[in-house]
């Protein structure tokens, strides 16, 4: 619950007032570089004749997302200061969230107050504003949002279709900042990024025992100037020990 007179509060619990005064996070200890992930992962899906995305270019435009969402998505990551589709798809929202935020980004998700964030790690979810009831508002907050923080996930219950009058006041706003903006259920005129994911199959258990250890989901991204891209990734395992691929934890929304 949201401290007294404040709106918006993290997902432990913190309220919105004190996230300027969150510690930073510990280095992470030294991986491979996001480029050479990349590069290995497109080499891979190119052998098995899979759609692979435009080659990886850093810059400034782009919220980088690690592990194998990476594969798909532009430049190895979402648009800032645009809009994203993505999937009603509730383990993926949960991958993106959890890759910014655990990089240091800070994110915050305006509606969809059942949603589990498991898998994350609690000083992470410190970096996580979650407004789970905005009611009538839900486009202002979201807007407000984007101003400040590095990725905003805007979902309804029910589908949205905004026409461009609609749609201009919140896309003025997040012009304003540095967030990619994600709408679930909410349309917009002319995105720059559509994201699907679709549950492929779960690993790690059988009939009546085991435990889910990974989940496979077929991703296909289709972005504006750039080929589509697809990939079967692998959310909650390991690639391999030779893969040079860091371990993803397992991150299933239920």
């Amino acid at each position: 619950m949201s401290a007294p007179g404040c709106i918006l509060s993290g997902v432990s619990g913190t309220p919105i007032r004190a996230v300027s005064n969150l510690a930073v996070a510990e280095e992470p200890p030294a991986q491979p570089s996001r480029a050479d992930q990349i590069a290995e992962l497109r080499a891979r899906m190119a052998a098995i004749g899979g759609e692979v995305p435009e080659q990886v270019v850093e810059d400034a435009e782009t919220l980088a997302v690690a592990g194998g969402l990476s594969l798909v998505l532009p430049n190895g990551g979402l648009p800032r200061r645009a809009v994203a589709h993505v999937s009603d798809t509730p383990a993926l929202i949960v991958e993106l969230i959890g890759q910014v935020v655990q990089a240091g980004g800070r994110a915050g998700m305006v509606g969809w107050p059942e949603l589990s964030y498991a898998g994350i790690e609690e000083d992470a979810l410190e970096r996580v504003v979650a407004v789970p009831e905005p009611g009538i508002d839900d486009l202002s907050v979201a807007g407000v949002l984007a101003e400040g923080l590095d990725l905003v996930v805007l979902r309804t219950r029910s589908p949205l279709a905004l026409s461009p009058v609609r749609a201009r006041p919140l896309l003025a706003r997040i012009r304003k900042g540095q967030a990619a903006l994600v709408c679930v259920n909410v349309a917009v005129p002319s995105p720059a990024l559509t994201l699907t994911g679709t549950l492929a199959q779960f690993h790690g258990i059988g009939r009546g025992t085991g435990r889910i250890t990974g989940i496979d989901f077929d991703v296909r991204a289709e972005a504006k100037g750039t080929r589509p891209a697809s990939a079967r990734v692998t959310l909650g395992a390991a690639e391999g020990a030779t893969g040079g691929v860091e371990k993803q934890r397992l991150r299933l929304v239920t």
